[in-house]
């Protein structure tokens, strides 16, 4: 019978080496991008979001109402720095709503 190792390692340890091993870093930014703008926009914004893309160092987000975009228009940069903090790395550069 084989000797176990009493080597311990937390949860998010084996995520975070499991997704640097399988080149998964673009896609989980992806998705926490989506997640950090439903957490900071709140549920009124979400619901006009139609699609958020982060492309190279932009995001892309689609919007339904012309009305609310020209609003969010006003304080882009606003945005970028909050989410930029939500994700703890600087992964956006410029805000695009369309």
């Amino acid at each position: 019978m084989a000797k176990r190792k009493n080597d311990s390692f937390s949860v998010k340890d084996l995520m975070a080496s499991f997704i640097k091993e399988n080149n998964l870093s673009k896609g989980m930014q992806k998705l926490e991008i989506e997640e950090a703008w439903a957490l900071l926009m709140g549920q009124g914004v979400v619901s006009y979001t139609t699609k958020i893309q982060l492309q190279n160092k932009t995001l892309v987000v689609a919007l339904s109402s012309s009305v609310l975009r020209e609003e969010l228009s006003y304080g882009k940069e606003k945005i970028i720095k909050m989410l930029n903090e939500e994700m703890g790395e600087k992964l956006i550069a410029k805000l695009m709503l369309v």
